[in-house]
């Protein structure tokens, strides 16, 4: 016999639990302990789950109703008592009965399921449109925070058509793949063809954006961007769509046989632009409404997504719309690719399930893709892709046995849970219900749970199986109201003193009557002025603790039984600070919020008896007369530090405030001389040659220059100092006057002789600026040769004119 330990317990061979010991336990044992204590676990949970009703403002059924969803309403006349509030009348249901209210006097609403359409699930496919999911049109009625549970069926119709879009990556890396595609045609018809007779297939091919730095933007090389050696090589281009969806396999290997290897610059590919267009262009490419589709998509790289348009500077979002003219992508190089989840949003939206056909290099990035796109698969190609068509199946397989039951986007304030009933379910969930293995033909169904926590009207949701068409669309509506039964009467009820109709056994006066009861006349006053005498300030009437009857307030009681009190009503004797889980910690009384002690306990609950051991200080005082002493605690005032208030950190350096009054008592100086016992009056002071005190030593500069040692203890109080002075002071010698004028005079004339030198020195340096300049100009100047007519020569010749010379 199998045996287990139990390291806590263990059971006897006669089954009794016995503690301090460890035995063997067999497994039959374990079992029964283990359910035990599940069981005692599920008590507890239960217990906690009491029904609660926890109102706040509570003046109509509507607010009752609306106040949680265990809230009920007792419409029973004479339920309220004089001055009681109508509140009470909402409550649980157990609590109502309690306190006399008729059960079929209690209004509650209650959730309704009501199903509008629901076609029965079809057999097989028959060349019309399917029954897969039922029902297909659910209105419900909630209360808010009641749930509502409904059965949807689900079965795979048998023949079902498939509709498979072979979209393949034709750059240069994937020249050996393309030609055995060209050869795939039967296989891939044969493999659907054991599915369902209506199979279609379609194909289409992409590469990348034609700019840099994607591809090689030279016009020769956009022309053939493949090896030099390579003859047969089609231009560069994004995607382009090669073939509608066809049923005809000569026509497949036709359209796939014309097609050439292309390239591009980088490793990553458009592969997520071309499945966008594959998938918003459903008119382009063929989709039909009634099947399975399915885009398998060949590759050998990765994939670019939202983002990296911007190294090309395209900078426009993608948009998810068509763009397909001729059966290219002609936004390729104006619009940025998509990001993951506009691509899964799409796929889901158009019941497009994808299958990743990638190699062995990719197959971890295409796996963490296949996470975000619900209802995808991958699969590992071998290098020449000749296991396509089996990877194809098994992906297929995968995708058809998994049904998974979600829904679109829910309005606000609304709650889904699925709870899958089928032989490989899943746990419940409130995004998705699963189940996993489901055959061709089998029925299985989940249970959809919806709550609702606000009123709405009218709002629809719709739930539908992912990758199928079929849908169910719910329609939500609440109950906030009350639908009460009340007394139909022409004239006014007797219940309201005949000046009034009953409303869910609330009294709604005529127009002159007010109260509870309708008991007060109006009169010649309005019913403003006398509301507004049972407001505080402008406040609440009454505080919504009483009624406003005749200008007074006329309080309610509390729940527990006592009365709210005050002119406002604005005082209980419920709501105090608790201690010990007791108002007022059970040592005083609660009197209008606030705690009243009993002669010897205090603080604001209560909570502590009067004693000031724990504030004494060594010298036997209490908190040192710097703060009080409250619940064995020393509060100590601001700046002083806790336990015992004996130091302030944020103090003013009393050497420096007490400065003037130790210089005045210690040595009859400073600016308190003539008034200094007075001004002086906290300071204590003692004459002594060597101090004793070691609290505070202080070495200060008095008022006459001179430095002044003295050392501070504070005593009892706040403003309270002890202080011991030394008697002499260090006062430095007086200067010399004598020294000072000499110095000053000296000083005068030696800066006297110096500008005097400095100007000569200046005159002296001009001069001989002009004596050069005079002398550079004599050297310049140039005397003329000729005679000066001025000059008399002293010899005088004279001539006879009249000599001939002979």
């Amino acid at each position: 016999m199998a045996m287990k330990w139990c390291p806590v317990c263990s059971f006897s061979t006669a089954g009794s639990l016995q503690q301090g010991s460890v035995l063997l336990l067999t497994l039959e044992e374990m079992d029964r302990f283990l359910f035990l204590l599940l069981l005692l676990m599920g008590r507890n949970e239960l217990s906690q789950q009491e029904e609660v009703c926890s109102k706040s403002v509570v003046n109509t059924c509507g607010d009752c109703i609306r106040s949680g969803k265990y809230c009920v309403w007792c419409q029973q006349l004479n339920f309220t008592k004089a001055g009681e509030q109508d509140a009470v009348r909402c409550d649980t249901q157990k609590n109502l009965i309690m306190r006399g209210c008729k059960a079929t006097e209690i209004l509650s609403p209650e959730s309704h399921v009501k199903v509008m359409q629901k076609d029965a699930l079809s057999t097989s496919f028959k060349q019309q449109e399917p029954v897969q999911l039922s029902p297909q049109k659910i209105s419900l009625r909630l209360r808010p925070e009641r749930s509502a549970t409904f059965s949807v069926s689900f079965k795979r119709a048998v023949g079902y058509p498939v509709d498979l879009y072979y979209l393949m990556d034709l750059s240069y890396s994937m020249i050996d793949d393309l030609e055995h595609v060209k050869e795939l045609g039967q296989d891939l018809f044969a493999a659907l063809k054991s599915i369902t007779e209506h199979a279609q297939i379609g194909f289409g091919a992409f590469v990348d954006k034609t700019v840099l730095p994607y591809t090689n933007t030279n016009k020769e090389k956009l022309l053939k961007p493949c090896d030099e050696n390579d003859q047969k090589c089609q231009a560069a281009f994004g995607y382009r769509h090669v073939l509608n969806m066809t049923s005809s396999e000569d026509e497949f290997k036709r359209k796939v046989t014309g097609q050439y290897i292309s390239g591009n610059l980088d490793s990553p590919e458009g592969s997520l632009d071309a499945m966008m267009q594959a998938a918003v262009c459903g008119d382009k490419i063929g989709w039909r409404n009634s099947s399975t589709r399915l885009i398998v998509l060949t590759t050998d790289a990765g994939f670019h997504m939202a983002g990296d348009g911007k190294l090309a500077g395209i900078l426009e979002p993608n948009d998810e719309q068509c763009y397909m003219e001729h059966n290219l992508y002609t936004n390729s190089i104006e619009m940025d690719y998509p990001s993951v989840g506009q691509l899964a949003m799409q796929l889901e939206k158009n019941n497009i399930q994808p299958i990743f056909a990638v190699t062995e290099n990719v197959e971890t990035v295409y796996k963490q893709l296949s996470q975000m796109i619900p209802k995808s698969e991958v699969g590992v190609l071998r290098s020449d892709s000749k296991n396509v068509v089996q990877l194809i199946k098994d992906a297929y397989n995968r995708l058809s046995s998994k049904v998974t039951l979600t829904h679109d986007n829910l309005p606000k304030n609304v709650r889904v849970v699925y709870t899958p009933k089928c032989s490989h379910a899943g746990p419940p969930g409130d995004s998705e219900g699963v189940c996993s293995n489901v055959l061709v033909g089998e029925e299985i169904s989940f249970d959809v749970t919806v709550t609702a926590s606000s009123c709405m009207e009218d709002t629809s949701f719709t739930i539908r199986p992912l990758g199928i068409k079929d849908t169910l669309t719910v329609t939500l509506s609440t109950d906030c109201e009350c639908q009460c039964e009340d007394p139909q009467t022409t004239t006014s009820h007797e219940h309201c003193n005949s000046k009034g109709q009953v409303s869910c056994g609330i009294c709604s006066c005529s127009e002159g009557s007010i109260g509870q009861f309708c008991e007060c006349l109006i009169g010649e006053k309005d019913e403003r002025t006398l509301r507004a005498s049972c407001r505080r300030e402008n406040g609440t009437e009454c505080e919504g603790r009483g009624d406003c009857v005749c200008g007074r307030c006329i309080c309610h009681t509390t729940e527990s039984g006592s009365s709210y009190h005050g002119d406002f009503c604005q005082c209980d004797d419920e709501h105090c600070e608790r201690f010990l889980n007791k108002p007022c910690g059970g040592n005083g009384q609660c009197n209008c919020g606030e705690c009243k002690c009993n002669p010897d306990f205090e603080g604001s609950a209560c909570q502590c008896r009067k004693s000031v051991e724990g504030c004494r200080t060594q010298n036997n005082t209490v908190c040192y007369g710097r703060g009080t002493c409250r619940c064995n605690r020393c509060e100590c005032t601001e700046g002083y530090q806790y336990p015992r208030c004996q130091t302030c950190l944020g103090c003013a350096d009393p050497c420096q405030t007490k400065l003037n009054c130790i210089e005045c008592l210690g040595f009859d100086v400073g600016p308190f001389k003539k008034n200094c016992s007075l001004a002086c009056s906290s300071v204590h002071h003692e004459m002594v040659d060597q101090s004793t005190i070691q609290n505070k030593k202080c070495h200060q500069k008095d008022s006459d220059g001179c430095w002044i040692k003295f050392n501070l203890d504070q005593l009892f109080g706040e403003d309270n100092y002890k202080a011991e002075i030394l008697n002499q002071r260090d006062c430095p010698e007086p200067p010399s006057v004598a020294a000072i004028i000499g110095g000053s005079l000296a000083s005068v004339a030696l800066i006297g002789i110096l500008l005097l030198m400095l100007i000569k020195l200046l005159l002296y340096m001009k001069d001989l600026k002009e004596f050069k300049k005079f002398e550079n100009e004599k050297k310049k100047s140039k005397w003329a040769k000729a005679d000066n007519p001025l000059f008399q020569n002293a010899t005088t010749t004279v001539t006879n004119p009249t000599f001939t010379g002979e």
